[in-house]
């Protein structure tokens, strides 16, 4: 017999933007449902560079501190800067979510219309039915494409990321190294006194062989190093000590800012967060601070929602959109400028260009340095 779950919001994904939402909701008295598709928090690409504005979203939700206290500061001024490990800001955050907010294997295979309402179909036969709809899935968001959103496009570029634990301490300054080859970029940033996280990400040529090394953990660590030049032995040897189950391919891709000036990032009752959103190159380090950001405005604008009095049917849900769009007006143009200059600069710093090259070694890097201090420099507000 078909299970069916009535409530009030429902979030598809238990990602960062997700998690961050349904806990600025029960900060504000709200309750929220969480559909996770795996049977456990996922935590892929291992760390995120975490800026001044993705420290104020994670006080603002009651978690910073935490975090704080697991990682190092990295020298940055007057700015607040960390490489914080994926799987414990997910942690953090669902740690301080009541029991069952979170429901895992709940992967959703379809979405309907009933009335104002939402119909979600999991593959285990059960169905949700919702009065508001948050997209929090993922690049390859379902709740996007509902939304008429296209799948988000190539940059023309690849990644892979990595973490290692060492047994005695790293010794490595607390500063972001970065490293720069021919269409490549490189970088090694300790999380804490042990932990250090890497990437690396390059334009391919004819000659490289994606399907390849997507297929083949090995030849994709040999590859990485194989690439990485002038990189110094001890920086190296972080690479050369992460297990191969960390080496993963992946196409870097990005939505394309128009599409965010044309089409709706809410519509009625269902809005997106994160990268359903906003997908976008890595090269500002902003994606996963963004999704911060997301959660608490959505949170914000939400709780006006649920602070009216009591209404049902179409009174309501003309609230609640009245609501999701000030959360689209309010996030819109914030994401059309990270997704274009995060463009921008990976296309400049990745360039195989001799004369683009000396450009970005001899002048870009100011500017760069002012790019991230200025993307950072952004207060999502309190919840309340």
């Amino acid at each position: 017999m078909e299970s069916i779950i009535e409530e009030n919001i429902v979030i598809v994904g238990a990602g960062i933007a997700g998690l961050t939402t349904s806990l600025g909701l029960h900060r504000l008295g709200i309750r929220s449902l969480v559909l996770e598709s795996s049977g456990s928090l996922r935590a892929s690409g291992f760390a995120l560079t975490t800026w001044e504005n993705a420290w104020k979203a994670l006080d603002a939700v009651g978690v910073g501190d935490i975090l704080r206290r697991q990682h190092i500061q990295l020298h940055g001024g007057s700015h607040e800067v960390c490489c914080v490990r994926r799987q414990l800001m997910l942690e953090a955050i669902a740690n301080e979510l009541p029991s069952g907010t979170i429901r895992y294997m709940s992967k959703v295979v379809a979405i309907q219309e009933s009335g104002v309402s939402k119909i979600l179909h999991i593959a285990d036969g059960t169905t949700v039915k919702t009065k508001i709809l948050i997209g929090s899935d993922g690049i390859n968001s379902m709740v996007a494409k509902w939304l008429g959103f296209k799948e988000a496009s190539s940059t023309g570029r690849y990644a892979t990321r990595g973490y290692v634990e060492l047994k005695n301490s790293h010794k490595l300054e607390p500063l972001f190294m970065q490293y720069f080859g021919k269409g490549f970029r490189a970088g090694v940033i300790p999380c804490n006194d042990k932990g250090v996280y890497w990437f690396f990400t390059w334009t391919p040529t004819i000659k490289d062989h994606q399907k390849e090394l997507a297929q083949d953990p090995a030849k994709l660590k040999q590859y990485v190093l194989s690439k990485l030049g002038k990189m110094p032995n001890y920086v190296r040897s972080f690479i050369e000590n992460t297990e191969l189950d960390a080496f993963h391919l992946a196409p870097l891709r990005h939505r394309h800012p128009w599409e965010l000036i044309i089409k709706s990032i809410s519509k009625g009752n269902v809005c997106v967060v994160g990268d359903a959103l906003h997908p976008m190159a890595p090269d500002l380090a902003q994606g996963g601070c963004s999704a911060l950001e997301d959660g608490v405005v959505l949170a914000r604008c939400l709780a006006e929602a649920f602070s009216k009095n009591q209404m049902e049917g179409e009174e309501e849900y003309k609230i609640i959109e009245t609501c999701l769009k000030k959360y689209a007006k309010e996030r819109r143009w914030r994401c059309i400028d990270l997704i274009t200059r995060s463009y921008i600069v990976g296309s400049i710093q990745q360039s195989g260009s001799k004369l683009v090259n000396f450009f970005r070694d001899k002048v870009f890097a100011t500017f760069l340095a002012h790019q991230l201090l200025k993307k950072s420099n952004f207060d999502c507000q309190q919840l309340k």
